[in-house]
């Protein structure tokens, strides 16, 4: 379609109904939906969907615009309605406002399934090969007690495949666990996971349950595991081993019941290598290995993510005119690399937003990934192209502290750049250069006089 989406065109409702119940049903965020249709006509297909476990938006159209027909579909559960024929501008804002609905409805119910410890695989938002591989094989270790070592690097998601293994197992509802090891203190991390006893040690003087105590019948979910210090791997194998922890001081062994999850971002091979990872452990815990790929290498989930932090942020930032993300401005996510991953995205997504003034987010809120454009290549004497200068590329907008000189530069000399800079970027629209800067617009006008800006730039947009 035209407006950036694919769509899969039914003749009949019993077909959609089938289509939306099979394997690749969650697949679908929108449903445009004829009330008159062979075999099933629409409104059984609204009155399957509950039953179906489906909450898409759905879009109900016929030549037939009654009073009795719209209350009808609407209380069936449609989200508008629209009657044929319809302009190409009247489904695009339907199927616009349908979408940022059923984002922030899925976002809301994804909300209280993790606070519930119900989070499922169909909470994880994914349109990638890569990442349906990844589900698959979680899908078939939840259903076990199996433990789980999930690899990736920092910000691919690792923690809400964790969370939606435990919400789709045996142990759902029941307390869903999280240590980062890696932000342990050294001289409390065996307090902090197994426990102490009171008097146990100088500031002890209340008896305390462990993390493994904590996840008693529930799940524990141990991150970046690889940075756990070798005193605390001898007790985590002899709990994965028996099933009980020594708790700091005390006099007899407590039994704990758990599902244990791990996650690295570590070569634990390699650790083990070093001796800085117990060879027994690693075995104990890479039992069922789930690699979660980083995002450069699923950039079909990147359109998915990001419509899904727009909707959040939007509705956080009170922002509901914000309703999608230009076209130009989705490419420019798709083109970078994401080393930071999803986390790196999410936090991207959530500048655009409060950055954002109109109803659609362009590439100038996105400033941190727009490419460094070079100068074209001079032509020497003999017409040649010079070699380029090997001199380091600066961020778009950066503003260097130090002069040519090597001397730090003045205050109004930066002041000066930093305004060029932003009437330049704001396309000489001075109203939103002076809110942007922070500043008043006759304050504005008054520095662009004094650095000479004015005479330099005559057609400055006014607004």
């Amino acid at each position: 379609m035209r407006l950036g989406h694919s769509a899969v065109t039914l003749d009949n409702g019993r077909a959609a109904v089938e289509m939306l119940a099979g394997p690749d049903g969650d697949r679908f965020h929108l449903m445009i939906l004829d009330l008159v249709m062979p075999e099933l006509d629409g409104m059984g297909v609204l009155e399957r969907l509950p039953a179906l476990g489906r909450t898409l938006p759905v879009i109900v159209q016929t030549a037939h615009g009654g009073i009795d027909t719209v209350v009808g579909a609407m209380r069936a559960g449609a989200s508008d309605f629209v009657v044929k024929p319809m302009s190409a501008e009247r489904i695009e804002v339907s199927i616009t406002n349908a979408l940022r609905l059923g984002a922030l409805e899925g976002e809301l119910q994804r909300a209280r399934r993790s606070a519930s410890g119900m989070l499922s695989f169909r909470d994880i938002v994914t349109a990638s090969p890569a990442m349906d591989r990844v589900i698959a094989l979680a899908r078939r270790a939840a259903s076990s007690q199996i433990p789980i070592l999930i690899e990736g690097e920092s910000g691919v998601g690792k923690e809400l495949i964790a969370r939606a293994i435990q919400g789709s197992g045996d142990r759902k509802a029941k307390p869903f666990v999280t240590v980062n090891c890696g932000a342990l203190p050294a001289n409390l991390v065996e307090s902090i996971l197994f426990g102490h006893e009171r008097g146990a040690f100088t500031g002890a003087t209340e008896k305390h349950a462990g993390k493994f105590q904590e996840a008693h019948g529930g799940t524990l979910f141990l991150d970046e595991v690889g940075e756990l210090p070798l005193d605390a791997q001898v007790k985590l194998l002899r709990a994965l081993q028996e099933g009980e922890i020594d708790p700091v001081g005390g006099k007899r062994s407590v039994r704990v019941d758990f599902r244990l999850i791990s996650a690295t971002n570590r070569d634990l091979i390699a650790l083990v290598r070093e001796g800085r990872f117990r060879e027994d452990l690693y075995y104990r815990l890479n039992v069922f290995p789930i690699r979660v790929p980083p995002l450069r290498e699923r950039r079909e989930d990147i359109p998915e993510l990001a419509r899904h932090f727009l909707a959040r942020f939007a509705a956080e930032e009170k922002k509901p005119r914000l309703a999608g993300i230009a076209p130009d401005a989705l490419d420019l996510l798709m083109r970078h690399d994401w080393p930071g991953n999803i986390r790196q995205l999410e936090n991207v997504m959530f500048r655009a937003v409060v950055l954002a003034d109109d109803g659609v987010l362009t590439r100038e809120e996105f400033p941190q990934l727009a490419p460094h454009r070079p100068d074209p290549p001079r032509l020497d004497s003999g017409g040649e192209a010079e070699a380029p200068a090997l001199e380091p590329t600066l961020p778009e907008g950066f503003l260097p502290a130090l002069g040519e000189d090597g001397e730090i530069r003045t205050l109004e000399a930066i002041e000066a750049e930093m305004i060029r800079l932003a009437v330049e970027r704001y396309r000489g629209r001075m109203a939103t250069v002076a809110r942007k800067l922070g500043i008043g617009r006759s304050t504005l006008y008054r520095k662009l006089k004094e650095l000479g800006i004015a005479e330099e730039d005559e057609e400055l947009a006014t607004e």
